[in-house]
C-alpha cells in the first residue's frame, strides 16, 4: 500500500475503472484527499487518454495527466482468467467501485452492480453514464454532443444562430463532481446501514441541474432563455467590453457598485439617468449603456481601468489567457501549481482547489505510467485477506 499520512479518505479503497474525463476526475479527488486508488486499465492501450494529443509533456499526454495522479495502475485483460480472478478481488475488497463504461459494459465480465454486490455487499458502486440507463442507454456520452442536446449551446455564443461550445468539456468535470459528492454521500450512509449503494451519474441530469438560474427560468416560468453573447438575462452592466488594449469585464450586480463605476469612469450623471437608475431599468437599455461605457472605456487600457476601478469595489478584470490566470492566482497567494510526486520524476499539475485546514489534499503520485503497479498489486491481491463484509 502507499504509505500515506492521516487524510480524510485514508483506508478506503477505490477500483477505479474509469477513463477519459468525468471519472477518471472524481477518482482523482478521491486520490487527493488519500483514498487508495487503483485504476484497472487494458493492457497495451490503457486509458484513451493516454495517446489524447497534443500537448504531450517528455512523451505523456497532458490529458491524461490532468486526471490521474495519486493512483496506481494495474494493467487487466479480463478476458484472461488470472487478471479477472485479482479484479474480482480487488472488488471484494474495495470500499468503491467507479466505472463510465456504456450501460452493459461491466455485465459482459460479471461487475455489474448487482454481481458486484454479491462479492462485496458493502461496495458503494458508482456508475457514470451519458444519457443513464435506460432508454438513453445506447446513446454515446461524448461532452460535446451533451453540451449541444441539453441546451448549454444554446444560450452560449456571440449572438443568435451562433452556438459555441464551453472551451473545456465543462459537463465532464461537472460530472465527476456530482459523482463525487454521490459517493460520499453513500460512504456516509454505510456508516449507519453496513451496506453498499448504486450511485448513478448522468451527463444530461448533470448539464440541466447545472444550468441553475437558466433551468429554473424554464421550470418554474416557462422562459425559453437565448444567446446573449457575454450579456447577463437579468444584470447589467455584465459583460465584456473592449479597452484601449484588450477586452475586460465589467460585472456590476447592484447600484451601489453602478454608482462607484460612473465616479470612477468620470461619468457621475449616469448614476442619476432616468434609464440606468436601478438593475431593471440597465437591463431595459443595456445596449444604449454599453454604448456609454464603451465611449470611455477606450481612452484607456485594461490595466489601467482595473487600477482605478478595483480600490472603488467594482467587479472588473481583463480577459485573462490561461497563464495570465496562473499567474493572477500565483500573484494572489493561491499557490495554484503543484508537484506531484517526488523528485525530478514529478510533474507540474493544477493544485486540488478544496482546502482542508487539519488534513489537506496531499500529492505523493505522478500519474501512473500504464500497468506500472500491476507486479505490486498482484502480489497484495494473490494473498490470503480477511473477508470485509460484516460478521
Amino acid at each position: 500500500m502507499t504509505a500515506r499520512g492521516v487524510q480524510p479518505l485514508t483506508g478506503v479503497l477505490v477500483a477505479d475503472f474509469s477513463r477519459v474525463l468525468a471519472a477518471p476526475y472524481a477518482t482523482m479527488l478521491f486520490g487527493d484527499l488519500g483514498a487508495d486508488v487503483v485504476k484497472v486499465e487494458q493492457p497495451e492501450t490503457g486509458d484513451d487518454t493516454r495517446s489524447w494529443g497534443p500537448p504531450f509533456a517528455d512523451g505523456e499526454a497532458t490529458y491524461f495527466l490532468s486526471v490521474n495522479r495519486n493512483k496506481r495502475s494495474m494493467a487487466a485483460d479480463l478476458r484472461d482468467p488470472t487478471s479477472r480472478q485479482r479484479v474480482v478481488e480487488l472488488v471484494r475488497r474495495a470500499d468503491v467501485l467507479i466505472e463510465n463504461f456504456r450501460p452493459g459494459t461491466m455485465g459482459k465480465f460479471g461487475l455489474s452492480y448487482d454481481e458486484a454486490r454479491v462479492i462485496n455487499p458493502r461496495l458503494v458502486y458508482c456508475s457514470i453514464t451519458g444519457f443513464g440507463s435506460g432508454k438513453g442507454a445506447a446513446l454515446p456520452g461524448y461532452d460535446l454532443l451533451v453540451q449541444a442536446v441539453g441546451g448549454l449551446m444554446s444560450i452560449t455564443g456571440p449572438g443568435p444562430g451562433q452556438p459555441v461550445k464551453v472551451g473545456v468539456a465543462l459537463v465532464d468535470v461537472l460530472a465527476g463532481l456530482h459523482a463525487a459528492v454521490g459517493v460520499l454521500a453513500a460512504l456516509r450512509a454505510r456508516e449507519s446501514t453496513g451496506e453498499g449503494q448504486l450511485v448513478e451519474v448522468n451527463l444530461l441530469n448533470t448539464l440541466l441541474s447545472s444550468l441553475v438560474n437558466q433551468s429554473a427560468g424554464y421550470t418554474a416560468a416557462g422562459a425559453v432563455p437565448r444567446i446573449m453573447g457575454n450579456r447577463h438575462p437579468s444584470i447589467a452592466p455584465y459583460e465584456v467590453f473592449p479597452t484601449a488594449d484588450r477586452p475586460m469585464v465589467v460585472a456590476v450586480g447592484n447600484d451601489r457598485q453602478f454608482a462607484a463605476l460612473a465616479q470612477g469612469m468620470g461619468l457621475p450623471d449616469i448614476a442619476g439617468d432616468d434609464r440606468f437608475l436601478t438593475n431593471t431599468d440597465r437591463v431595459a437599455h443595456v445596449d444604449e449603456l454599453f454604448a456609454v461605457l464603451t465611449r470611455r472605456l477606450m481612452r484607456r487600457s485594461a490595466a489601467q481601468w482595473f487600477d482605478i476601478l478595483n480600490p472603488l469595489s467594482v467587479p472588473c478584470g481583463p480577459v485573462n489567457d490561461i497563464a495570465g490566470a496562473f499567474e493572477l492566482a500565483e500573484n494572489l497567494g493561491l499557490d495554484p501549481i503543484i508537484g506531484a510526486g517526488d523528485g525530478p520524476d514529478a510533474v507540474r499539475l493544477v493544485a486540488n482547489p478544496i482546502g482542508l485546514s487539519l488534513t489537506p489534499a496531499q500529492y505523493p503520485a505522478r500519474p501512473p505510467r500504464l500497468g506500472e503497479h500491476t507486479a505490486e498489486l498482484a502480489g497484495w491481491l494473490d494473498l490470503p485477506y480477511p473477508d470485509p463484509s460484516p460478521a
